[in-house]
């Protein structure tokens, strides 16, 4: 009886546990539905009231998919919004492309080779390559290419990312991607600065990476990852098979553009396997991660030995470590990596103590969305990092504000005016933001966590872990600098374009399609911008046709004249910042 009645009570015991913690999950859903943090909090304020579905709708996010990691399982997995306009809704099993997060997960494959005694480290990789070689050079020469800091962006090689190919598009072959050769529409993969000095962010390498291990075992790539990785690990509905099997697009959400058009042809395809080529959901990536957390802990069910685990979160070069990026406390240290392809935005944050998120969407405006998502579930979570910044807001009288010009370190000028009771702030190329006091000293935005420090001549601007320093100007400089910053207010406000914007325009565009644009007509940072990525974007101008009429459209909340232009073969968005100064700053077009 005793023993009968004992057994009793504890089964009602862990009935009532499980209820709570349903209870917890299903409120932490409903907060992230209807309640997602912004950047910043401020202390006695309530909470907002911002909806997930509100935020999809404005940014044009149709689909967003949702999987939470809570002490070492995966707790929930949720979608949210439709696979397409007019269409299903997103499910957990619901696809999309995981852009970037393919290099940490091939980065398990590799070390896989390497613990097979396959591959090594620090082994020159041509040592690896037999159907391709990659070109010596002057800087080869001196310091190797090698897995370890291809693997690390540390290699020096170039091709930042990939924009693929539209579906009826002929795709290259990898050895064509590796010489930037037709059909490939990339530039030639190569090493340009000396291997092991600096962290650059390459795609190009991990397509190195992607020859060499092909190279090595024999085996197309999509099926080695399978066998190696996807597979054990039991991600079914994972892929990097390019173009995706006809099945997998049945149940694949559609990509969206920035102003609510879908991707033209649907999904691109990215032979660029081992950089951007994994179709997957959340729940597999989440099912990746936790092995990750049993490696590191030397569980079973491990994806890498304990040692090779510890070795690949190991920081290389700032937190770069293999694959993943890392960062975080001693005590909670957490490895993470985003994506983007066209019409996809992606995440994956997992702490090595057994907490997580990932989070994948269906629009260009994606970013957004996630962050404010991960932000959330940050909070909901008591994560260390990610959640919102509280900040105490101060009365100060309008008349203590500290207006001014600040030119910072890099040559942009931060103006400071105010405009009523309000505080408003501006970098060149950028648009105003309103600023709130902590003190008379020190003021904060709302919209990002950053915060600017006064001092007698400087302000500090402190963002993302780093400060830059901005020095006060005085005289004729100044005035006109806050003359400026007044001027595009008034501008946004009342929606006309920046004087000789639509002529500035088009010099840009003639510009860009022959080759030869007017560097003195853009400021230097997005001079030096376009001088690096100028045959994509020739290419990307000519294959419009000619120019045929621009439009007018707006200037956007950050002060970006916004301008339809009809080319003979298609219609981009084009946005752009045009300074006193008579340049452009910043500029934008749509795919």
């Amino acid at each position: 009886m005793y023993a009968r009645d004992f057994i009793r009570l504890i089964l009602l015991g862990t009935m009532a546990a499980d209820a709570r913690a349903a209870t917890s999950t299903q409120e932490h859903i409903q907060r992230i539905q209807n309640q997602l943090l912004p950047p910043v909090l401020v202390k006695g304020e309530p909470l907002p009231s911002n909806k997930l579905s509100d935020r999809m709708a404005n940014l044009h996010v149709p689909g967003v998919s949702v999987a939470v990691i809570h002490a070492g399982k995966l707790e929930w997995a949720r979608g949210f919004g439709v696979t397409v306009i007019g269409g299903p809704a997103v499910a957990p099993a619901t696809v999309f492309q995981a852009a970037s997060i393919s290099k940490p997960v091939t980065t398990l494959a590799v070390l896989h080779l390497v613990q097979a005694g396959k591959l090594n480290l620090d082994t020159d990789i041509n040592q690896y390559l037999t159907s391709w070689k990659l070109p010596e050079n002057k800087f080869t020469q001196q310091s190797t290419v090698t897995l370890r800091k291809l693997l690390t962006h540390s290699a020096g090689v170039t091709v930042h990312g990939f924009g693929g190919y539209a579906t009826d598009a002929p795709l290259p072959t990898l050895v064509q991607i590796l010489n930037g050769e037709p059909p490939a529409n990339n530039e030639p993969i190569r090493v340009d600065i000396l291997p092991g000095t600096q962290w650059r962010y390459s795609g190009g390498g991990f397509e190195i990476v992607q020859q060499a291990v092909v190279d090595v075992t024999g085996m197309p790539f999509a099926k080695l990852m399978h066998d190696s990785v996807l597979q054990p690990l039991g991600m079914k509905h994972s892929t990097y098979e390019q173009p995706a099997p006809a099945t997998l697009l049945t149940h694949a959400a559609t990509p969206y553009r920035e102003d609510g058009s879908p991707v033209k042809g649907g999904p691109h395809v990215y032979p660029e396997q081992a950089a951007a080529g994994l179709w997957t959901t959340p729940s597999d990536l989440a099912r990746l991660a936790i092995s990750v957390q049993k490696s590191l802990s030397g569980a079973p069910g491990g994806v890498l030995p304990l040692g090779t685990a510890h070795a690949m979160l190991a920081p290389v070069s700032g937190q770069q470590a293999l694959g993943f990026r890392v960062g975080g406390s001693t005590s909670n240290k957490y490895f993470t990596h985003g994506g983007a392809n066209e019409g996809y935005r992606c995440e994956l944050v997992a702490y090595q103590n057994g907490d997580g998120a990932v989070v994948m969407t269906s629009g260009d405006a994606g970013w957004e969305v996630l962050s404010d998502v991960v932000r959330t579930i940050a909070y909901e979570y008591h994560w260390p990092d990610f959640g919102p910044t509280e900040r105490t807001l101060a009365a100060v009288p309008p008349e203590r504000f500290p207006v001014g010009a600040y030119r910072l370190n890099d040559g942009d000028i931060a103006t400071f005016r105010r405009d009523g009771a309000h505080f408003e702030a501006r970098i060149q190329g950028q648009g105003p933001i309103e600023v709130f006091p902590t003190s008379d000293q020190e003021y904060f935005t709302k919209a990002v966590d950053a915060r600017w420090v006064f001092q007698s001549a400087t302000a500090t601007l402190y963002q993302n872990g780093s400060e830059q320093v901005a020095h006060r100007l005085e005289g004729a400089e100044a005035e006109k600098a806050l003359e400026s910053s007044t001027a595009l207010h008034k501008r946004i406000k009342d929606q006309t374009p920046a004087p000789e914007s639509e002529a500035i325009l088009r010099r840009l565009i003639a510009g860009l399609a022959s080759g030869n644009p007017r560097y003195d007509e853009l400021g230097s940072k997005l001079a030096q911008l376009t001088r690096e990525q100028l045959p994509g974007l020739q290419k990307a101008i000519a294959e419009s046709g000619p120019l045929q009429t621009l439009s007018f459209k707006g200037v956007s909340p950050g002060g970006a004249d916004i301008y339809d232009v009809k080319f003979e073969r298609r219609t981009r968005e084009f946005r752009i910042v045009v300074e006193s100064d008579g340049r452009i700053h910043s500029a934008w077009f749509s795919n």
